[in-house]
């Protein structure tokens, strides 16, 4: 394990992973609040689970 270290200097690599991982956040995040089903900013009505699914058969 200590070979890769001989190739890549830890702190530039930390660096950049920190960076990705820290873009991919904000990028799913962003994603989540375009979406009305998950926009917790908004203030939009939520409505329960079970009113939104109304695909479903009729139950006999």
């Amino acid at each position: 394990m200590y070979r890769i270290w001989l190739l890549f200097d830890p702190r530039r690599a930390l660096v950049a992973l920190f960076a990705f991982l820290f873009t991919l956040a904000l990028l799913i995040h962003f994603i989540l609040l375009s979406t009305p089903r998950f926009d917790w900013i908004g203030g939009g009505a939520a409505t329960p689970p079970a009113a939104q699914d109304s695909s479903l058969p009729a139950s006999k």
